[in-house]
């Protein structure tokens, strides 16, 4: 505070300055315009003004700046359109104008590396969204696919600024087109750190990554005054859309964290995994997690009972390097797994099922999850390492009258379509059509490998007994001659399904000999204007 204080002072002495008689060399001249400029800079610096910024903070919210500052390397950040006002006249909003119009623009660098960053301030207008604050997000948008780099969106507005009107609708327009063109060029990530509703929720939804703070960010179309005037629903702010709602219960944020520090914090460690565009190769850092570790306890991590459970994180983080693993989605659909990680420095995408949630069993929500999150791996180059203990896909009538045949085709769609190096790893089950579908040999998996403990088959033995064997006395002696002859590696190793049946404690040096091998691959489907994935 005791900078935001010192910076008013200055602005006040800047003014002043700025009016005084007129300089009488041009020595003077440049001197008095320099101090007017320095002054006016410090006057947008201070937003919507000091009692404002004082608000936010008590909040426990940062303004849009100290945000900025905490985001990027330090002394990285370039603005542009800072002097940047409204036009509009309407409701005498020609008297109340603001440098910089309710958002921070520009770019800078997170761990040495390009992003463009876009701020909104709430201190502004409540950080409502006119036409000029939507033309300085569109310039930074069109200058990060221009030269290919990274943009993120710091969320924080009161939604479309009223006073005016259709022009306001038209820069979220402006905004949406700009985020289809950039899908699949640049990553685009969206850190919801205060309001976000009505038309604006759709930008954030189509970047590539969504994150949240805890208790203070929301998400929704429409507020819970007017769900209560239309539904007779009663509902707070947090009940319909806040972090908690979205991580767990719409999928729509990919993750929430406690407060803007750590927010901040985690985002500048999420953006390591990431390459700067789809020109680009996946990024490579130096690691001292040696190539070649044996993992001994992997011997013993799958239960000797099929119908046992265990976690496969916990396979992921022997695995990985230095066990970091950043997880997307840990608290929606659990049944599947998905997250970034290294191998042998490189950055790779992880998907997994979870035999410890559901049995690991493939649903509507796990199917659209992981879907997503391989097309991301494939258009950014992201080589991706799918480990598989699937029994198949979810039964009911929920799930078949929920479309679980359109949802399931999605992440069969985004696998076959991949074209990045695909590595798979059987743990165990790999039962029916789930089998197929989790990256296998069939949609053009390049690497494929089962563990002895893995179960390549249409069925479970129990299940394929009963219905080839129905009626018959002799069910343990036909199900224990089933399990010798499918529930086993071997038949899916000898059609050449599966390369190569391996221990567990070699996996992590074989991956990365793998994705080594790969890293020259070259593969492209079929010229075509796009394909129709089952939406």
């Amino acid at each position: 505070m005791a900078f935001v204080r010192s910076l008013a002072s200055r602005v006040r002495v800047g003014l002043v300055r700025s009016f005084a008689s007129p300089a009488k060399s041009p020595w003077d001249m440049a001197e008095a315009n320099l101090k007017k400029i320095e002054a006016a800079k410090a006057n947008a610096l201070l937003g919507g003004g000091l009692n404002r910024i004082q608000t936010q903070n008590k909040k426990g919210k940062l303004t849009a700046r100290q945000r900025i500052n905490l985001l990027l390397d330090p002394n990285t950040f370039q603005e542009y359109d800072m002097f940047a006002e409204h036009t509009c006249t309407d409701f005498g909003m020609e008297k109340e104008k603001y440098a910089g119009d309710g958002v921070v623009t520009g770019h800078g660098k997170i761990n040495g590396r390009l992003v463009f960053v876009f701020s909104q301030d709430f201190t502004v207008y409540g950080g409502s969204l006119g036409a000029v604050h939507a033309q300085k997000i569109c310039k930074v948008m069109d200058k990060a696919m221009l030269v290919g780099a990274p943009i993120i969106g710091l969320n924080d507005s009161g939604g479309a600024r009223i006073q005016e009107g259709v022009a306001a609708l038209a820069g979220y327009a402006d905004i949406f087109q700009r985020n289809v063109l950039a899908s699949g060029v640049v990553p685009q990530i969206s850190l919801i750190m205060g309001p976000c509703a009505g038309g604006a929720v759709y930008s954030p939804a189509i970047t590539d990554f969504t994150f949240m703070i805890k208790d203070t960010s929301f998400l929704f179309v429409t507020g819970p005054d007017v769900v209560k005037s239309v539904t007779n629903e009663t509902v707070t702010q947090e009940e319909l859309g806040g972090a908690k709602t979205h991580t767990t219960k719409s999928g729509v944020a990919h993750r929430a964290f406690e407060n803007d520090v750590d927010g901040l914090a985690r985002l500048r460690e999420f953006m390591s995994f990431l390459p700067q565009s789809a020109a680009d190769p996946s990024p490579t850092l130096p690691s001292a997690d040696p190539a070649d570790r044996v993992i001994a306890s992997l011997d013993a991590v799958v239960p000797a009972d099929s119908t046992k459970a265990y976690n496969i994180k916990d396979v992921i983080a022997k695995i990985i390097d230095e066990e970091n693993f950043f997880e997307i989605q840990p608290d929606f659909a659990k049944n599947i797994v998905i997250g970034f990680a290294r191998l042998g420095g490189k950055s790779i995408g992880i998907v997994a099922n979870q035999p410890a949630v559901a049995s690991g069993c493939l649903d509507i929500n796990s199917s659209v999850k992981a879907a997503r999150f391989v097309r991301f791996c494939d258009a950014f180059n992201i080589p991706i390492v799918t480990f598989v203990d699937v029994p198949g896909f979810l039964p009911g009538t929920a799930q078949e009258y929920g479309g679980i045949i359109r949802h399931g085709a999605k992440l069969l769609y985004a696998y076959a379509e991949a074209t990045v190096p695909k590595l798979t790893v059987i743990t165990r089950k790999a039962y029916g059509g789930a089998y197929d579908v989790m990256s296998s040999k069939h949609l053009r998996g390049d690497v494929n490998y089962a563990w002895a403990s893995a179960e390549v088959a249409v069925m479970g033995a129990r299940g394929a007994v009963a219905i080839l064997h129905r009626g018959s006395k002799d069910l343990p002696q036909h199900e224990a001659e089933y399990i010798e002859k499918f529930s086993n590696p071997f038949p899916a190793a000898r059609k050449g399904f599966v390369d190569d049946i391996i221990a567990p404690r070699d996996t992590r040096a074989r991956l990365i000999s793998d994705l080594d091998m790969l890293k020259t691959k070259k593969l492209t489907n079929p010229p075509r204007k796009h394909g129709n994935i089952p939406l």
